[in-house]
């Protein structure tokens, strides 16, 4: 029989995506251990991060100052625009250092089944974005089924207006052997070959 105070923690603790009761059992007794100051430190940067970071208005990244810096870097190509799911995909993204254009996260993917619609995502905050001078959309959703839906719809809902929608490039990951492949990865990475 545990102390009501930690099986709060620990209900709240398994609320988290992946963390399961016994994860979230391990997880309040580390921070039980712990000492006072670093459960004080969790304790405020929660509530900071519940506090300060928001949406920026341009992009829909998560942000404290709005708009977020990547909207205000003047380097930045405004004629390209890349569409994410999520804020870790814009990182993902970023880590290659290889876009230099600007972002549009949508907060998510159409997933009929789940009663996600095109309401449920950040699409009306880019579709004004799009008359800004953007030349081409590269739309970055993951090669599943529900970002396969989304880039079709959002293909079929831009490219009337003139501007160019690309996909990123799917295949063979590097260091993956191609007997281990999936059919429709190995197809993809057929059709999308480039030349050497």
């Amino acid at each position: 029989m545990t102390p009501d105070p930690i099986q709060r923690l620990v209900a709240e603790l398994a609320k988290l995506p992946g963390i399961g009761e016994k994860t979230a059992q391990r997880l309040a007794f580390h921070i039980l251990k712990a000492p006072k100051e670093y459960a004080r430190a969790l304790s405020q940067a929660i509530a900071e991060v519940v506090e300060k970071v928001r949406l920026c208005s341009v992009c829909c990244a998560l942000t404290e100052d709005d708009p977020c810096p990547l909207c205000r870097d003047d380097k930045r190509d405004p004629r390209l625009l890349c569409v994410v799911e999520n804020v870790s995909d814009l990182l993902a993204v970023e880590r290659t250092r290889e876009f230099r254009g600007r972002y549009h996260v949508l907060h998510g993917v159409l997933s009929p089944l789940e009663g996600v619609g095109p309401d449920q995502l950040r699409i009306k905050e880019l579709l004004p974005r799009l008359s800004a001078g953007v030349e081409e959309v590269i739309v970055a959703t993951n090669p599943d089924v529900e970002g396969e839906v989304t880039a079709l719809y959002l293909t079929k809902l831009i490219k009337p207006l003139g501007i160019r929608v690309t996909r990123i490039a799917q295949g063979v990951p590097m260091g993956g052997d191609l007997e281990y492949a999936d059919q429709v990865t190995l197809a993809r990475a057929l059709s999308g070959r480039r030349e050497m």
